[in-house]
């Protein structure tokens, strides 16, 4: 890293114990995701994106967005367009106990883009900031303010100038921290995410708490961007699908230790507990379609990859579900400690 690290507000010093957390994922983040990783080392979570109008509206919105006990600390991401919608989401989020709000200015799907919702805001940084002051005079100090990034919409040097207008209004109006993705909007997740634009940011922003995102697939990979970087955390957003280990493994590097490998019986358990997890959550339905594509990500962690794969790509019933996790990954593997 490039000196010593600036003080920490409350609302962030996990990062003292652990410089990384789980990030929100569209379609994968959900509580029953976010509480598997932490129960293997993720000291922080972030919600996927909550469409504030949705949120207002409530129904549907505001129950997925209600908290379990053992989920904690955890960010409510908002993603929208709206100063006053955006306030109220927060505030809405607020009420449930969640103990950040980060707003979304990275999302680079391109239905967002007539919305001029996520990444797509970063064309009007004018727009950007009444948001981002929305939200913070809403929550007002109850909660830490945060802002998710991308380094612009695209390669031009107005979209970098755009990038700075923005990122240094959050600074101006007192967010907790900004998690800065090395992709432009325009990449969305193709070709390699700029690790010397993080490192320029951290160079020219000093004082501020800035958290990296991109190309981090494994424990190596968040000890590697936080030494290449500087960067004060480490967001972990696809690498973590299907890999909560991921978070236990980067504690044991920090440490000095070797990364323990990953068993069979631990695989099981992860599956196992998101399940139930998802059952809880969800209903026995929608977590049989949530588990079906969390179990095609994880395949790839099994010896036979390819088998298990294909099982869970065919599942299409809870049942069918079940009879590949035992097949697959047999009861009564003992798992490893550690």
């Amino acid at each position: 890293m490039t000196g010593p690290a600036p003080p920490l507000l409350p609302a962030l010093r996990w990062l003292d114990e652990a410089p990384f957390f789980q990030a929100g994922l569209q379609g994968y983040s959900d509580a029953a995701m976010r509480i598997v990783a932490r129960r293997r080392g993720a000291p922080y979570c972030v919600t996927e994106s909550l469409i504030d109008e949705v949120l207002v509206r409530g129904g549907k919105g505001l129950e997925a967005a209600a908290l379990d006990p053992e989920d904690h600390p955890v960010a409510g991401q908002v993603i929208g367009t709206d100063p006053r919608a955006m306030a109220r989401a927060a505030r809405l989020l607020l009420g449930l106990g969640y103990d950040a709000i980060d707003v979304n200015l990275a999302c680079p799907v391109k239905k967002m883009r007539g919305l001029c919702r996520g990444g797509h805001l970063l064309t009007s940084p004018g727009a950007a900031r009444d948001v981002l002051e929305a939200v913070r005079d809403e929550v007002g100090g109850a909660a830490a303010v945060t802002v998710k990034l991308r380094r612009g919409y695209d390669d031009s040097a107005e979209s970098a100038a755009g990038f700075h207008r923005v990122f240094e209004a959050a600074l101006d109006l007192g967010y907790s921290a900004a998690t800065v993705h090395g992709r432009t909007v325009e990449q969305r997740y193709e070709g390699p995410s700029s690790w010397a634009f993080l490192l320029d940011l951290t160079r020219r922003y000093p004082g501020f708490p800035i958290l990296g995102s991109g190309d981090v697939f494994s424990a190596e990979d968040v000890l590697r961007m936080l030494r290449e970087t500087g960067v004060r955390g480490v967001a972990i957003a696809r690498g973590s699908i299907g890999n909560p280990w991921i978070f236990r493994q980067a504690r044991q590097i920090l440490r000095g230790e070797p990364p323990s490998p990953l068993t069979l019986a631990e695989q099981r358990q992860a599956l196992e507990e998101q399940f139930a997890l998802s059952v809880r959550f969800l209903g026995e339905a929608a977590a049989g379609r949530q588990m079906r594509k969390v179990a095609i990500k994880m395949s790839r962690h099994h010896p036979r990859a390819e088998e298990a794969f294909r099982a869970f790509a065919a599942v299409s019933t809870n049942a069918e579900w079940l009879a590949a996790l035992e097949r697959l990954y047999p009861a009564g593997l003992a798992v490893a400690a550690g």
